[in-house]
């Protein structure tokens, strides 16, 4: 709590500053003290003004730092209120994945004109990151890193490093290039200046380095680059030469990315919405879905309806109807979110795909076994106690909510794995088309069960039909 006061301090601090009237040189030596996350949070509660006046004061370097805090639609439109020249010195101080990403946010005209304003060797760079597409690893790289020759000595390559370091800050790890400019391998920057003058800078290489391809799918080495808790991973080109590198920060982001994702389209949207998407476009990635789930959903009403006699003839059944749905969808969704999870794994076998079918079988009837055996009780005492059924009539209905949440919980538990195991097989996205369907289906096996048994147990074999 304390450390939140402290920030806010800061952050009332440089409001105060740029709300001021100290001369511009004072401002820009002033702001130099202040952290760059601090310098982003307030950026929305300065006006139009003010932002402009804290735009050109600022240090291009201090406030490229501040805006790699922000979300890039943001900065894009950040960016937007400077003139060309002021904006192409701030997007040159970003990492180049970020800025390739905000001038996507700008439009044509002032984008090319930025563009036209930077250094040619960030245009180029920035050039190379735009030209693969957003799902694939090469859009997030950023030509921030350190490289050098396989032929130097320590002295030599502590040299380059301090040259390159000047414009490059990712400096814990360097990597090596050989003599044709193929990545070979990378050693970090502990084992460089430890090592004595004399040593063989060879001895210090590890080859076994992690790497990937700038054409890949995000989804397809996510995981691989998960399972490596380096500061930066380097990205090539289809002739194994080094063109940038991920941050560990940028595979933080993308994880999180990933994982937004996949929670929306467990929902059964096909992208993320946010709060500025026009509603048309909502629309129209909620509604085709919607339309299946509705055909699906009115069959679900066809089947009660094919129950119609024993509702009549016990109508109380019909309180419980939303207890057996919720339990077994709620059970369809947790088998569906483990499923999910595991299925992330490329290297999944399929002795492992069908261990997890059984083991989310036994989950599903061991919680079905003691949810059941505790709806038969609590609900029996309720229907006496609370609705003055007699015990026989108590305990007939719970017994069937009991056994029908039994059948449900195992149907839905096995539904929720093989369902998304079946649409990764026909290589359709998992998580877009199982949750709603699962849901949907879930709905079906359980009024099914439910006044399945009710017709059954209750009406043909116990004969209680009109007593309730």
């Amino acid at each position: 709590m304390a450390e939140k006061e402290i920030r806010r301090d800061y952050q009332d601090e440089i409001i105060s500053l740029m709300r001021g009237n100290d001369s511009p040189r004072v401002i820009h030596y002033k702001l130099e003290d202040y952290h760059a996350s601090d310098i982003a949070q307030i950026l929305e509660e300065l006006n139009d003004q003010e932002r402009k006046k804290l735009f050109r004061v600022c240090g291009k370097s201090l406030l490229a730092e501040s805006f790699e805090c922000l979300e890039e639609e943001q900065v894009g439109a950040y960016i937007a209120e400077m003139d060309i020249r002021r904006a192409a010195a701030v997007i040159s101080e970003l990492e180049t994945d970020t800025a390739a990403n905000v001038l996507r946010e700008l439009d044509k005209e002032r984008r090319g004109l930025i563009i036209e304003a930077l250094d040619s060797e960030v245009r180029q760079e920035i050039s190379i990151i735009a030209s693969y597409d957003e799902d694939e690893i090469g859009s997030k790289m950023t030509a921030n890193f350190i490289h050098i020759g396989l032929d130097l000595s320590v002295k030599q390559a502590m040299s380059a490093l301090v040259t390159q370091a000047e414009e490059n800050d990712n400096i814990s790890t360097l990597f090596v290039e050989d003599e044709e400019g193929l990545f070979y391998g990378a050693l970090t920057l502990k084992d460089l200046i430890t090592a004595r003058s004399t040593t063989d800078l060879n001895t210090l290489i590890v080859t076994s380095f992690p790497y990937v391809y700038a054409n890949e799918k995000i989804d397809d080495c996510i995981e691989k680059l998960k399972d490596y808790s380096e500061d930066l991973i380097p990205v090539l080109d289809e002739d194994n030469k080094i063109l940038g590198v991920i941050t560990s920060q940028s595979i933080v982001e993308v994880v999180d990315d990933e994982l937004g994702e996949d929670y929306v389209k467990l929902a059964g949207l096909i992208a993320e919405e946010d709060i500025k998407e026009p509603l048309g476009q909502s629309i129209r990635k909620r509604m085709p879905w919607l339309l299946i789930l509705l055909c699906l959903g009115m069959v679900v009403s066809s089947l009660v309806g094919v129950f119609e006699g024993v509702i009549a003839q016990l109508t109380i059944i019909m309180a419980f109807q939303s207890l057996i749905l919720d339990m077994a969808g709620n059970v369809g969704t947790q088998s569906l979110a483990v499923t999910i999870r595991v299925l992330t794994d490329e290297n999944l076998t399929a002795a492992q795909k069908i261990k997890l079918v059984f083991k989310e079988a036994r989950v599903g009837l061991s919680v079905g076994l003691i949810l059941g055996v505790a709806s038969i009780v609590l609900i029996g005492v309720y229907l006496m106690v609370i609705k003055n059924k007699d015990a026989t009539l108590a305990f007939a209905i719970s017994g069937c909510i009991g056994v029908a949440l039994l059948i449900s919980m195992i149907f839905s538990s096995i539904t929720g794995t093989l369902i998304p195991l079946f649409f990764k097989k026909i290589k359709v996205d998992p998580a877009v088309a199982s949750g709603p369907l699962i849901t949907t289906l879930n709905d079906l096996i359980a009024v099914g069960c439910y006044y399945g048994m009710s017709w059954m147990l209750l009406i043909n074999v116990m004969h209680l039909g009109g007593v309730a």
